[in-house]
């Protein structure tokens, strides 16, 4: 699909941008090319003009005083825009220039071959420019392609040194996508290669070793490593330096999988061994087998180095791409981003609401509020699948802020129609480290005019544990206030019993891991029958979750359980639905009593 015009120069301007040749020092490489120009063309002016957003900036100038002129009516920027040769023979009769800076200043005769780079972007002219009308001969255009193009070789032979790692000697990533990028020009299309990375060191022995031992000790392994890589694939293959510690390779030309997975095995000592007698850490070896042509070559790099955490993370020396695991690492980034954007406007996420029902009674006395989300081109998302992500990214903070705001609210509609209920919010361990999340908390209920007794937050015994006094000053705080407090999936973190007969908490709930097998596994009814028990005499209140079936049920009300919640009552409910559920529930409380 071709660009729009605003998008083709934007493309422009941005690949301009990245050659960084704007406002640089002059350089005599350039002014050797402009002094030829004015030489061959017997005129007293020549630059090498570059195309700005609003100016045409001089890289190199020959009798021009300033350095830069408007690109307004700028014959340069004709030749960017158009990306050809343009001569005008005499300013005075030339409707478009003759009252231009440049025709103003007594400029007659401009001749200006375009600054094509290897992507077909223009990014200025070689021009000259004369103080009498005249014509340009053929062999004087052609003469000025020529100069034009000696200047481009020059732009990209000064870039190329940014092409090499000064560390390693080795081409760098930016090199690597480029000679992927001509391999898949040069080559038929659909061919196997493999792409290899070497990851020396991992993330969190490299930032020890920094703080240890200084950068100098790492910069001394990836330079004897890059030795021993050239040393190791010879002189008709190259390697890269594509990440920190990462050096990259390809496979030779025309061997399969299979068989090169077997010459990795067969050079594990000396691949482990690159970084010198001396090296720190262990190195890992990432496979990436591609399709050229099929690939874009940033993500060829990509999944080479995702192939290298799998391996360094799985404990292995080298880890074949996978692209089951690729696509749920792409579904993850994909949700993350998407959730984090629906946070502005959350109209994907709801909640909804799943009973809790009071043993001794039979009642319905609360629920627990439960976040969905529906993504618009993915469609519904388990929580199970966004929530840890949520929880990784500090995106907990704000998730948590829009759960109780939306449950708070909830809950004073419900209120209104004569509903009463205790309503449960899962927080987070980050929630926790919020310097004011109790007032926060307070003040979304002073706002929707709810008491602070009708809600009650979970917290899990990981997130307590993870800075026990805050989270005990946090707890306390919040409990002083009325508000009531849970631990949730209680038995499948880790807590100190002498810790946790200190928190403020009135209910324990036990995870439905522990429940659902409770009338079939005798182990697992003695193991629930201590919990209860335990914690009973700390003076809380159980809940059993996960409870689905009568037999189940029968189990938990015999050692003592207070409520359950579960699919046996209902599942999670929308509130117009959860309303019709507790209208239906008189009769289910008569059968349950």
């Amino acid at each position: 699909m071709s660009l729009s015009v605003v998008d083709e120069e934007a493309a422009r301007l941005d690949a301009l941008e990245r050659l960084n040749l704007l406002d640089t020092p002059p350089s005599e490489s350039f002014d050797r090319i402009s002094r030829m120009a004015s030489q061959i063309f017997d005129l007293p002016i020549a630059a090498i003009s570059l195309t700005d957003c609003d100016r045409q900036w001089f890289k190199s100038r020959i009798g021009v005083e300033h350095w830069s002129i408007p690109r307004e009516k700028a014959p340069c920027a004709e030749v960017a825009e158009s990306g050809g040769v343009l001569v005008i023979e005499d300013f005075r009769t030339d409707p478009c220039y003759h009252d231009s800076v440049l025709g103003k200043a007594g400029v007659r005769f401009y001749a200006g071959a375009p600054l094509l780079t290897r992507d077909g972007f223009c990014l200025g002219a070689m021009c000259v420019l004369g103080t009498e009308p005249r014509l340009a001969t053929p062999s004087e255009v052609t003469a000025l392609q020529d100069l034009a193009a000696m200047v481009m070789a020059q732009i990209e032979l000064q870039h190329a040194f940014g092409r090499i790692d000064p560390t390693s000697d080795l081409p760098n990533r930016t090199q690597f996508i480029d000679d992927l990028s001509d391999l898949a020009r040069d080559q038929a299309p659909g061919q196997q290669q493999i792409a290899v990375v070497i990851d020396l060191i991992g993330v969190d022995q490299l930032n020890h070793a920094v703080r240890v031992m200084g950068q100098a000790t790492i910069d001394d392994m990836v330079k004897a490593a890059a030795r021993n890589v050239r040393s190791m694939i010879g002189p008709k293959r190259k390697a890269y330096h594509v990440g920190t510690t990462q050096l990259a390779t390809l496979a030779p030309e025309g061997m399969d999988e299979e068989a090169y997975v077997a010459l990795l095995r067969s050079r594990t000592d000396v691949i482990r061994k690159l970084g010198g007698p001396s090296a720190i850490g262990t190195a890992v070896v990432g496979v990436a087998p591609f399709m050229l042509g099929e690939t874009l070559p940033s993500d060829v790099l990509r999944i080479a180095q995702g192939a290298a955490q799998d391996a360094r993370s799985s404990g292995r020396f080298f880890h074949v791409h996978s692209a089951q695991i690729d696509t749920a690492f792409q579904r993850s980034f994909t949700l993350l981003r998407d959730f984090e954007s629906t946070l502005q406007s959350p109209s994907d996420f709801r909640l909804v609401y799943q009973p809790r029902v009071d043993l001794a009674s039979g009642r319905c006395v609360g629920a627990e509020a439960l976040m969905r989300w529906t993504h618009p081109t993915l469609g519904p998302i388990p929580p199970g699948e966004f929530i840890p992500l949520i929880e990784r990214m500090s995106l907990a903070n704000p998730t948590t802020a829009w759960v109780i705001e939306t449950a708070v609210a909830q809950m004073a509609r419900w209120r209104e129609a004569g509903l009463d209920l205790t309503v449960s919010v899962n927080i987070s361990s980050a929630n926790l480290h919020e310097s004011d999340f109790a007032g926060s908390v307070k003040a979304v209920l002073a706002r929707h005019d709810v008491p602070h007794t009708a809600l009650e937050l979970e917290v899990t015994e990981t997130a307590v544990m993870n800075d026990a006094e805050l989270a005990l000053t946090q707890l306390k705080e919040l409990a002083d206030a009325g508000i009531r407090l849970a631990i949730d999936d209680f038995g499948t973190g880790y807590s100190s019993l002498s810790y946790l007969q200190r928190l403020p908490v009135q209910v324990v709930k036990i995870d439905r891991s522990f429940i659902t097998e409770i009338d079939t596994d005798p182990r697992q009814f003695s193991l629930v029958s201590m919990m209860v028990s335990m914690t009973k005499h700390l003076g809380h209140r159980v809940v059993a979750e996960g409870v689905e079936t009568r037999a189940v049920l029968d189990q938990v009300r015999s050692i003592g359980c207070d409520e359950v919640q579960g699919y046996f009552f209902a599942r999670p409910l929308s509130p117009q639905d959860f309303v019709r559920w507790m209208e239906q529930r008189v009769e289910m409380e008569c059968a349950v009593a």
